[in-house]
């Protein structure tokens, strides 16, 4: 078929790496000057972290309809932070029934409550499932992203990226696995997406603008959060959130949001839009903490000179 590329053609088989063969076939798909498909068929594969950079030339669709597994051991990674990292793309779909596993039960078992990750290095050094930095016009459909080792999913300095469809699994004791993480990025669409993880169901940072969570199932997990926000100085103002028609179910909390107290940044979190909220043995529906400091990383005690501005509007 025309503009298909199967990994399978590539060299890529199952049960074995197929880090090299996708590579080849992304940058073949990203020098076409015309629209391609590349189709990972169903088997169980394994892959290594990798890059997957553009600008591409013409529009290109991932399809997974197997199960990807990243490296149990973090070392193999060589201190990377993101497993499958997509960047500087425009007009990307990734498709299908398939499932990116984490195999994040051995890294569990080493992280202490803090923020230090145990052992070897910061907790940074172990690694989410998706990072989506730098995209235009994205969209994520069907996938399933299991059991990642820290968050499952990053979305950074993106503009116009839809998750539709979209699941995400882990235990509930699985830390640090929020399962969607946004910052300084607009026109973010959650729909019609089920989330069970260990952390926060979906987290709002600094400079997200435009946000739809819709028909969204959390649980179990941390509900949806907006924040951390004001820790640092060169944090962004948050506007435009809407959640509605989500469902949450025996979570820690419900909607939250959390700013640090003496923050160094001026902040303004406006338009916040909360409709059709169903919860369900949820320990805290709602939450507004002006004074999150975790692990007492601050001095509560302890006041700014100058007024910290905050502003919350349009809360239904």
């Amino acid at each position: 078929q025309s503009g298909v590329l199967d990994i399978t053609k590539f060299g890529g088989a199952p049960n074995s790496d197929i880090s090299q063969a996708f590579t080849t076939a992304w940058n073949e798909a990203c020098a076409s000057t015309t629209a391609v498909k590349i189709m990972i068929p169903a088997g169980t594969y394994m892959l290594n972290g990798i890059d997957v950079k553009g600008p591409c030339k013409a529009p290109i669709e991932v399809q997974v309809d197997g199960t990807i597994q990243a490296p149990a051991n973090q070392d193999e990674m060589k201190g990377a932070d993101q497993w499958v990292k997509f960047m500087y793309v425009d007009q990307l779909t990734l498709s299908g029934k398939g499932v990116f596993d984490g195999q994040g039960e051995t890294v569990w078992k080493q992280k202490t409550g803090g923020p230090a990750w145990s052992g070897k290095g910061p907790m940074s050094k172990v690694f989410m499932n998706f990072g989506f930095n730098f995209l235009n016009n994205t969209i994520i459909r069907d996938i399933t992203s299991k059991d990642s080792k820290n968050f499952q999913v990053m979305v950074f300095s993106c503009h116009n990226i839809t998750f539709d469809g979209f699941t995400i699994s882990a235990p509930k004791d699985s830390p640090n696995t929020d399962g969607i993480h946004m910052g300084k990025s607009t026109d973010v669409k959650i729909l019609n997406t089920n989330i069970g993880t260990g952390d926060d169901c979906i987290s709002v940072g600094d400079g997200t603008k435009n946000l739809t969570i819709q028909n969204v199932n959390c649980g179990p997990g941390h509900g949806i959060s907006i924040g951390s926000l004001g820790k640092f100085t060169t944090e962004e103002n948050v506007e435009g959130v809407l959640v509605k028609n989500c469902t949450l179910t025996e979570t820690d909390n419900g909607v939250r949001i959390k700013t640090w107290p003496n923050e160094p940044a001026t902040l303004t979190i406006s338009d916040l839009h909360f409709e059709d909220i169903t919860m369900v043995n949820v320990r805290n529906p709602v939450i507004i903490d002006q004074e999150y400091c975790p692990w007492n990383q601050c001095n509560k005690q302890v006041f700014t000179k100058e007024p910290i501005y905050q502003m919350l509007s349009y809360i239904d």
